[in-house]
């Protein structure tokens, strides 16, 4: 007999799943003992949100649609947080909900959920198989939405179900069309006469622009604009790239705000760049995006079009005059050099017995890391330190909780590229706070023979609350961390761990971890007392942070205001 749960299974393997990634229940059996006789991996992890989040990261990097599933109730309930943040960034990833038994839906029956109703919010199609003819077309259309919308979508099938008999055993693989897409002839030549017109242009290149970084340089050389990327477009475009100026944001730095504030036309290339504060006020709008609803939903446009950036370039460049003048793109280019040099001053070692400065600690561990290297910061500030001190070459990518800002994303995201590229290194930057939030993972990597090297930041804080506190004049509260020795828990764990106090210890220490064959921890004390401030300083901020100061001198705790104003004097660009 061929069940219901068999056909599901086939459809994967047509349609090139290699693995999945969960934890069994019993609502799950048909599925996982249909799995077990394909060539479908079953990549078992210790908490379903990892499994969604390693899912996320497989299709991030393949491109293709990467799955995962959990049993019903709490079991797949505990993907929530991992599928919303797939959702977010729009990658394809297909969730198996095991539901209860159909005959005691709507009773209150063990473990009871309405699992089509949850998911809706972090899908692009969530369905309810109530019946074996139902699933080979409900599954397909899942699969169809998830590779197309580039999203998440959920099916929701009871046990029973899967156990039946198929009723269809049709077996159709699905995969994603890429088209080209370009905006009408009007609208590129409405946008050539802007441009032809403009004094002073930057391009703001988001994650849109993946694939097409020799056309975004054509297109910076001919307008003679500077290049601010965002984090998510740092792997794609940073690299190679004379007319880079850095980021700006919340996680950015001086150059790349200034070239974007100074500017008469802002061309935004496939970015919803979401922080208004830090776009221009003065300056015309230009957006190119495939997704027509991003189009002037953060700032007014001046002209907006949907399009794929690299074929809407490709179109545009031919009606683009030369801009000869380069007086804009010099000033900020300049910006960029005075600005990347202090960054770099600030990653330094300490002398011996003090905790070591976390930009140092990134910029050794972009130095010591492999030339294909998948890096993944844990959200908070390993995320800014990634940011600021890796070095991108058109060869490592580096992928993380960027939208959905969710905490503990490191280790999890770290199984699926792992589990998806073997025997290529990769690094979680992990904040303490963050690897401890999904600590069992560590057993995940150990039973799965997954080589990922874990770097912690150990500044015993949730660092980056306790910034955002200081920010809004709040004394921090709740914020410490006691920690314990983490590389004694890896050790237990059966990995290979590591604790680094000193700066003279850590480049050696990275090499052996790194060239380790098999998951290390490297526990790394960082200082906790290290502002890390946005490229320009609002009067809020400025209101809060001395609010805070007095607060805490009234709270008597003048040592900490001591150490934050040391760390402050480091870090103004």
């Amino acid at each position: 007999m061929v069940t219901v749960s068999k056909n599901m299974v086939d459809t994967l393997v047509a349609s090139g799943v290699k693995r999945v990634y969960g934890l069994p229940g019993d609502s799950l059996n048909g599925f996982t003992d249909a799995l077990r006789t394909s060539n479908i991996e079953w990549v078992h992890v210790r908490h379903e949100e990892a499994a969604a989040f390693a899912a996320g990261a497989e299709a991030a990097l393949t491109g293709e649609l990467a799955v995962c599933a959990g049993s019903c109730g709490p079991g797949n309930l505990h993907l929530i947080n991992g599928l919303f943040d797939a959702q977010r960034s729009r990658v394809p990833v297909l969730a198996i909900a095991a539901h209860i038994p159909t005959s005691e839906i709507g009773s209150g029956y063990f473990q009871e959920t309405h699992p089509q109703e949850l998911f809706r919010e972090c899908s692009v199609y969530a369905e309810y198989v109530s019946d074996p003819v139902q699933m080979p077309r409900i599954l397909r259309t899942a699969m169809q939405a998830a590779v197309s919308e580039r999203g998440v979508a959920v099916v929701v099938i009871p046990g029973d179900i899967a156990l039946a008999e198929a009723q269809d055993e049709t077996v159709t693989p699905v995969y994603a069309s890429h088209p080209t897409v370009v905006p009408s002839d009007a609208e590129l030549h409405e946008a050539a006469k802007l441009l032809n017109a403009s004094k002073k242009i930057t391009i703001l290149a988001g994650a849109g622009v993946e694939g097409a970084h020799d056309k975004v340089i054509a297109f910076a050389d001919q307008l003679g604009a500077p290049i601010v990327h965002t984090l998510r477009s740092k792997q794609f475009i940073e690299y190679d790239n004379p007319f880079d100026v850095g980021m700006t944001g919340l996680l950015g730095f001086a150059s790349g705000y200034r070239a974007m504030e100074s500017c008469d036309t802002l061309v935004m290339l496939g970015t919803d760049f979401p922080y208004r504060p830090f776009l221009p006020e003065q300056a015309q709008v230009i957006q190119i995006d495939l997704r027509g609803e991003h189009l002037g939903r953060r700032i007014p446009l001046k002209l907006g079009m949907v399009g794929d950036v690299g074929d809407t370039i490709d179109a545009l460049l031919p009606l683009l005059k030369h801009h000869a003048s380069r007086s804009h793109l010099k000033q900020m280019l300049n910006n960029y050099a005075k600005t990347r040099t202090k960054l770099d001053d600030l990653a330094t070692p300490r002398k011996d017995g003090q905790a070591l400065h976390p930009q140092y600690v990134a910029k050794v561990i972009n130095d010591v890391a492999a030339e294909d290297a998948v890096f993944i910061p844990d959200v908070g500030s390993p995320v800014i330190w990634a940011a600021r001190y890796l070095t991108m070459n058109g060869k490592r990518k580096v992928i993380g909780s960027f939208i959905h800002g969710s905490m503990a994303n490191a280790l999890p995201h770290a199984v699926g590229v792992a589990s998806a590229f073997p025997g290529r290194q990769v690094v979680a930057m992990s904040g303490d706070g963050g690897v401890e939030m999904l600590l069992g993972e560590l057993l995940t990597l150990v039973q799965n023979h997954l080589p990922v090297k874990i770097v912690v930041f150990n500044n015993s804080s949730l660092n980056f609350v306790e910034l955002e506190m200081k920010a809004g004049g709040f004394v921090t509260t709740a914020t410490g961390l006691k920690n314990p020795n983490l590389a004694e828990i890896a050790r237990a764990a059966g990995m290979k761990g590591y604790h680094v106090e000193s700066s003279d210890e850590l480049e050696s220490t990275l090499r052996e971890a790194f060239a380790y064959d098999g998951p290390a921890l490297i526990d790394v004390v960082t200082e906790r007392q290290e502002l890390t401030i946005p490229p320009s300083i609002k009067f809020e901020q400025a209101k809060g942070f001395a609010l805070y100061a007095m607060r805490t001198l009234l709270s008597g705790r003048g040592d900490e205001l001591i150490d934050l104003t040391k760390a402050n004097a480091r870090q103004i660009l």
